[in-house]
């Protein structure tokens, strides 16, 4: 009776900041970056700014409602880790049913928007990458398998391919190439977290890869799949997609990757693998400022 008492009366008033961060506002952010840079690379000028906003917002809209719902399936094993032990819901001051409805305002919303004023294609895609994360993802293979995070990472992959269809109406194998760097970035971006945070997942019991196959077998992956990583951001630049510009850019950051996973394998550096988490983020953010820097460069000459 308690339980499903506590699903609809919240332990205290929510406000718009408790609202905020359900939709993981950070991860959003870094996500439209990456449409808006599948965007202007769609086209040799400049999109269809209207269009693109639009395209952003709805973009938006469902991510959000996709984070809301992560955070309403995951809130039992959120409150057995540090990292997310205050989130809303697990905290009382969003029901999940609260959190459920304003998931389905923000996805209503956000499917609409794109469906009617940007492309049905998009919207599709979007819906697809919005099951992909939320459902798919969130409920059954974050618990199924320790390559959840790469099987799953696919629907975390497709924003600039978003960005692209919103403008162009149609899937192109650049978009699709930049759909790929980010499939190759998300194992070695979350498998250094998982390591950071390992004790936590295993008190979850959630079958994150350092839990089930130990350390170093993650280290290893992480190797691997930064090297794979490494070769395929240099294709942009082997097929002719990015220039020179983009290429420094990309090596730089490669190098600055292997120097962070280097330190996996130091007993003595503690903080490695988060650290290592931390730049991931600004690997990809950087990388696909480079791949838009170099794309404006390639029109003006």
């Amino acid at each position: 009776m308690e339980e499903s008492i506590s699903l609809i009366t919240p332990s205290t008033k929510a406000n718009w900041k408790d609202y905020l961060a359900l939709c993981k506002p950070k991860v959003v952010l870094l996500m439209l970056v990456t449409v808006l840079v599948g965007a202007f690379v769609a086209t040799p000028g400049w999109p269809d700014l209207m269009k693109l906003n639009l395209a952003l917002v709805g973009i938006a809209c469902c991510a959000a409602s996709g984070a809301a719902i992560n955070h309403i399936i995951d809130h039992r094993l959120d409150a057995k880790m540090a990292r997310t032990k205050n989130r809303p819901i697990v905290k009382g001051i969003v029901t999940p049913m609260q959190g459920l409805f304003f998931a389905l305002v923000l996805a209503i919303l956000g499917l609409s928007l794109l469906w009617y004023r940007v492309n049905p294609t998009t919207a599709w895609l979007t819906l697809f990458s919005l099951i992909g994360y939320a459902v798919i993802y969130t409920l059954f293979l974050k618990r199924a398998t320790p390559q959840n995070i790469t099987i799953g990472g696919l629907a975390g992959a497709m924003p600039p391919l978003l960005g692209w269809t919103a403008i162009t109406g149609q899937v192109e194998p650049n978009a699709l190439l930049l759909v790929l760097i980010i499939f190759a970035w998300t194992p070695p971006h979350f498998w250094a977290l998982a390591l950071h945070r390992k004790d936590e997942y295993a008190q979850a019991d959630i079958p994150m890869l350092p839990v089930t196959h130990g350390e170093n077998f993650t280290r290893i992956h992480i190797v691997l799949y930064s090297m794979l990583l490494f070769a395929t951001t240099l294709l942009p630049f082997v097929m002719g997609m990015s220039g020179l510009l983009y290429l420094v850019g990309v090596l730089a950051l490669n190098l600055g990757q292997f120097q962070m996973v280097r330190k996996l394998f130091d007993a003595r550096q503690v903080q490695a693998p988060y650290q290592l988490f931390k730049y991931s983020i600004q690997y990809l953010f950087w990388l696909f400022i480079f791949i838009l820097i170099d794309h404006f460069m390639i029109s003006i000459t």
